[in-house]
């Protein structure tokens, strides 16, 4: 696997982590103060997640992922923060296995 894979996967997630803070935050500010329209964060947002999804599935496929990791990933990018706490812990189980990295040059 390269190394950009899991780059592309890492920006996405925090791209589309961000961006569902803010459409949460639009979303309380316009049905709970009457205030605002998430109609243009919203479709920012909707176009984010399904390019985090194709990077995603990408990355789970070259790390050879079972379903239901793949799925947890995904839901991470649906929940709140949660891409915050995923990533990261994503991002150690990947990096040995990136074929340019230190650590996959002693395994082979």
């Amino acid at each position: 696997m390269k190394a950009n894979v899991l780059t592309r996967y890492r920006v996405m997630a925090y791209i589309t982590a961000v961006w569902l803070l803010v459409f949460t935050g639009a979303i309380i500010l316009k049905y709970g103060f009457d205030t605002g329209d998430t109609m243009l964060i919203s479709q920012i947002h909707g176009v984010l997640f399904i390019i985090y999804v194709i990077f995603a599935f990408d990355l789970g496929s070259k790390a050879k992922w079972p379903f239901g990791k793949l799925l947890w990933v995904l839901a991470a990018g649906c929940i709140p923060v949660a891409s915050f706490f995923v990533e990261p812990k994503i991002t150690r189980e990947v990096r040995p296995l990136i074929a340019d990295s230190p650590t996959a040059a002693v395994k082979a």
